[in-house]
């Protein structure tokens, strides 16, 4: 499996922007389908966005669409997400995930590996 370690969340008020990385080691990045997933205190994880293997293709959940983007640098085992125009109800624990097999998958359930997460918190 891949390792992931998650880093760039914090807090920031309503309307700023962060950009979250996601580096990778342990297996050949640009094998897996790429993903983003957030929850809040008190609820399920949360699909956010998705991106291809090469990066050419992403996804996005309503609820970010416009706001979000995800791109990836297979050269660097990175893989970001650039949030703008942030909301209260943005705030959550943000997660990346990999999966070998199918991209953008709604369900958390069906990634092979997980980061620990890294906090943003968005002030009114």
């Amino acid at each position: 499996q891949v390792q992931l370690v998650e880093s760039g969340g914090g807090l920031v008020q309503a309307g700023g922007s962060l950009r979250l990385s996601c580096a990778a080691s342990g297996r050949t990045f640009s094998n897996y389908f790429m993903a983003w997933f957030r929850q809040a205190p008190g609820k399920d994880r949360e699909f956010i966005a998705a991106i291809s293997r090469g990066g050419g293709t992403t996804s996005y959940a309503e609820s970010v669409r416009g706001r979000c983007t995800v791109s990836r640098e297979n050269g660097k085992n990175t893989v970001y997400l650039q949030m703008n125009s942030l909301k209260p109800e943005d705030t959550a624990l943000y997660f990346c995930a990999a999966d070998s097999r199918r991209f953008g998958s709604r369900r958390w359930d069906e990634y092979d590996s997980w980061g620990q997460g890294t906090q943003v918190t968005v002030s009114s």
